[in-house]
């Protein structure tokens, strides 16, 4: 006499039920593997295929279908075969084609490559494809030509940390008697002034300000900022070379009191280790220098400083600026002069 076959067995961990309650939970899974999971579940607890299929609104085939195929492969068995799909248009060749153009250099005037790029220049060379071909390539093979990250190849030097501390020393605990200066040249600063000037505040309303601004060229600079006292002073220079570095130099000479060493944070630019920036540091020995390390700039406190360029006055050409640090008070722009003879009088600072 035949029986009836008895229902698969199906015992859970607590990873595979975790999992399951996952898949169900999930707002991007596909309906079909959501009853799969529940069905698995549901035989878990104990109930029968019929009460299965009659809770879940599936024939009693699908519930022993999906419970036998779990038991069988777990929980990759809930989940479809890829299927074959129509045969080929274009072979590994054709693949192998489409990731080479993308990862080479793109054509003139182009900054990156597209799909309909690398189709366009693959049909120039006799292969028929796409662009929406050229993307599945791309997306199998996990490469986008239009994404870019940053990378420096910085070695692992052991004199990086050495130096680093240093500087945070420096900066943590002033040298007495000593001007702790940062220094850094800063190119291509924009000049900027609002087209409209800013409406000021009145009881019930904020000041207003429009965004609109007028430019009026660029400028570089040399700037120099007193670490402890946050003090800001900047030169417009022609040229970044050592001759203009050197100038500086000389003007925080003149400018310090006297009685005050001068300690320079900077980095290795060409106009900061020239051999006439050497010579002349050589020949002044009231100047010590500590150098941030290689690709490590951040170090440097003046580059924390947001310098704002403006026309000074009503003045709109581009050779009549002024430099206005973070806060909106001006630093000292362009007056080596006055500041000579403060320095000599003894009132200078920085």
């Amino acid at each position: 006499m035949s029986g009836r076959a008895r229902a698969v067995t199906i015992r859970l961990t607590a990873k595979r039920r975790r999992k399951l309650e996952q898949i169900i939970a999930a707002g991007t899974s596909q309906q079909r593997l959501v009853l799969r999971a529940r069905i698995v579940l549901a035989a878990a607890g104990g109930m029968t295929n019929a009460a299965i299929a009659r809770d879940l609104g599936c024939s009693v085939a699908m519930v022993r279908a999906w419970r036998g195929r779990f038991a069988v492969r777990g929980i990759p068995g809930l989940f479809d075969k890829p299927r074959s799909g129509r045969p080929e248009v274009h072979g590994p060749s054709a693949r192998l084609a489409v990731i080479a153009v993308a990862t080479s250099i793109p054509p003139d005037g182009e900054s990156q490559w597209s799909r309909s790029l690398i189709a366009g220049h693959l049909q120039e060379r006799g292969l028929a494809i796409s662009p929406s071909t050229a993307g599945r390539v791309l997306a199998e093979a996990r490469l986008r030509p239009h994404k870019v990250r940053g990378w420096l190849n910085r070695a692992d030097d052991p004199s990086f940390w050495i130096r680093a501390g240093q500087i945070c020393r420096l900066y943590r605990n002033p040298p007495p008697g000593t001007a702790l200066i940062s220094v850094d040249e800063k190119t291509g600063i924009q000049a900027r002034s609002r087209r409209h000037p800013k409406i000021p505040a009145r009881p019930g309303r904020d000041a207003r300000r429009e965004f609109e601004y007028v430019r009026h060229g660029t400028i570089s600079i040399i700037a120099a900022m007193n670490v402890t006292t946050g003090e800001v002073i900047a030169e417009r220079i022609h040229r970044n070379n050592s001759a203009a570095f050197i100038a500086f130099l000389a003007m925080l000479d003149q400018m310090i009191p006297p009685h005050l060493r001068i300690h320079l944070i900077m980095d290795n630019g060409s106009s900061h280790t020239s051999r006439a920036t050497r010579a002349w540091l050589a020949a002044h020995p009231r100047f010590a220098v500590t150098y941030t390390p290689k690709h490590a700039s951040w170090l440097n406190m003046i580059d924390y400083a947001e310098l704002v360029v403006m026309p000074s006055g009503a003045a709109e050409r581009s050779a009549d600026l002024l430099v206005v640090g973070s806060r909106g008070r001006p630093v000292r722009h362009n007056c080596v002069q006055r500041l000579s003879r403060k320095a000599r009088s003894g009132s200078g600072g920085l």
